[in-house]
């Protein structure tokens, strides 16, 4: 069995042990000499981060519905002995168009079970959004989770990512730093509480960082739902807009760039079939079968 298949084969067991409304559910998984097939739950409601940016109005309640509901799912995640190692925006899926706040952590193809403290080694993740433990070559365990976490609970309320550069080796160096902060121009209508778990996710000893039942018994989530909904995050919004658009565009490019490396190794497949052809040929005057381009 190669790598490939066997992380599969992983991935599908975890889900399959996942049962939470808020976990993407696997209702089957089908294995062919050379394919595997998951039949997984439907998402029709897309990405979150595009629920809100479609938004015309948003405060710091709407976004702790959303932050609640992630959370709550990565608790159960944590409490079954499991690492999910990528939460990012694409991977937090909203089950309808009709709820915005009926979130669901998808894709576990980094997921691993953590049978204890720093047990995990295995540098993997998304830039931006992975913990700097993992970026320094550390041990790590569900504690690297929380870090992602509160990037992504930063992004809901800020509009923008704690941690930018164009430049991946300068960006690396930021966040191995805890280097960011809560500029005054989109934090000052934050509720200080919302800062202290975000703070207390993004820091930098993972022995000091939150855990996921701690977070979840935050002041924050009990606070009163009349003082989050008075204020107007309009700004952020805006800024939220013009993050996720970019977040956009570099998943389109990569996607282009997949495409055309593809049709490349696809090009290359044809020509050399078309020489060995060429040279069964001259030997035994056949023809060699065409080569499917993948669509």
């Amino acid at each position: 069995m190669g790598l490939c298949s066997s992380a599969l084969l992983d991935e599908k067991d975890i889900m399959l042990a996942c049962d939470h409304s808020n976990i993407i559910k696997l209702y089957d998984f089908f294995e062919e000499e050379q394919y595997y097939y998951m039949v997984l739950e439907a998402m029709t409601g897309g990405e979150l981060f595009d629920r809100i940016v479609a938004k015309q109005f948003y405060n710091e309640l709407d976004a702790r519905e959303c932050v609640f509901t992630t959370l709550s799912a990565l608790d159960y995640i944590h409490s079954n002995k499991i690492a999910h190692r990528d939460l990012k925006p694409e991977n937090l899926l909203l089950a309808t168009m009709e709820s915005d706040h009926d979130v669901k952590i998808a894709d576990f193809g980094f997921a691993k079970r953590c049978t204890g403290p720093k047990c995990l080694r295995t540098q993997c993740g998304t830039p931006g959004y992975v913990a700097p433990e993992i970026l320094n070559g550390k041990p790590y365990d569900f504690s690297a989770d929380m870090w992602s976490f509160g990037v992504i609970m930063y992004i809901i309320l800020g509009g923008y990512p704690p941690f930018y550069e164009d430049n991946q080796s300068k960006l690396f160096e930021k966040i191995k730093a805890a280097d960011y902060e809560f500029h005054r121009e989109f934090w000052d209508n934050i509720s200080d509480d919302a800062k202290d778990l975000i703070a207390k996710c993004i820091t930098l000893d993972p022995a000091k960082r939150i855990t996921c039942e701690e977070a979840c018994n935050h002041p924050w989530l009990k606070k009163d739902s009349r003082k989050l909904s008075s204020i107007d995050l309009h700004k952020n919004l805006e800024e939220f807009k013009r993050f996720n658009a970019k977040r956009k565009f570099k998943g389109g490019v990569k996607a282009v760039m997949a495409q055309q490396k593809m049709k490349k190794l696809l090009q290359g497949a044809r020509e050399n079939a078309a020489a060995r052809a060429s040279n069964d040929s001259a030997v035994s005057g056949g023809e060699a079968p065409p080569i499917q381009e993948a669509e």
